[in-house]
C-alpha cells in the first residue's frame, strides 16, 4: 500500500469536505442486502462490477479490496448493525489524492424490500474533491448497477428455496 489515510470516525459522514449519496431500491428483504454487504465479502466482485477482490482481515474487523484499474484499500469496519448499517473507513491505500474516506450503506425497509443508501464520505485537496465531483454520475451509476445486480442474485436465491 502507498499511503496511510487519516483515521475518521463515524462523525465523518456528516461533517466530510465531500459528501456524495446514492440511493436505490432492491426486492430483496434487509437481512438478505445486510448478509450480502457484511458477511458475504469475499463475494462482492460476483455483483459489485467496480470490484476485483474482496476478502474479511483482522478475524472481520477488516477488508482488504481492489478495484478494475489497480486501486487497492485496506479497511477498518466501523459499523454493521445487522439488516441496518455497515460502514466501513479506508485506512491504506494507492489512490491519489485522497486523505480520509469512510463508506456509510443504510438499509431501511421499504415495503418487503429494502431503500439502500450509500454515502461516500471523503476529503482530499481541491483538485482531488473536483475531481469526485465530476466522477459523481459514474459512482451512481455504478451504485445502482451493483444494487440491481445484488438484488438479482438474492432474489433469484429466494426463489429457489436457498
Amino acid at each position: 500500500m502507498a499511503r496511510r489515510l487519516r483515521p475518521v470516525g463515524m462523525d465523518f459522514i456528516e461533517t466530510a469536505p465531500v459528501r456524495l449519496v446514492f440511493a436505490a431500491e432492491a426486492a430483496a428483504p434487509p437481512e438478505a442486502v445486510y448478509q450480502a454487504l457484511a458477511e458475504e465479502v469475499e463475494a462482492w466482485p460476483r455483483w459489485f462490477g467496480a470490484v476485483t477482490l474482496a476478502r474479511p482481515t483482522h478475524g472481520g474487523a477488516g477488508r482488504e479490496v481492489r478495484l478494475r484499474g489497480g486501486v487497492r484499500f485496506r479497511e477498518t469496519i466501523m459499523a454493521a448493525d445487522p439488516e441496518q448499517r455497515y460502514a466501513y473507513r479506508v485506512d491504506e491505500t494507492n489512490a491519489p489524492g485522497v486523505r480520509a474516506l469512510l463508506e456509510e450503506w443504510r438499509l431501511t425497509p421499504a415495503g418487503s424490500g429494502t431503500h439502500v443508501r450509500w454515502t461516500f464520505a471523503a476529503d482530499g485537496p481541491t483538485p482531488f474533491r473536483l475531481a469526485l465531483t465530476a466522477v459523481r454520475p459514474g459512482l451512481g451509476h455504478s451504485f445502482r448497477t451493483a444494487v440491481r445486480a445484488l438484488d438479482g442474485r438474492l432474489t433469484g436465491r429466494r426463489a429457489a428455496g436457498q
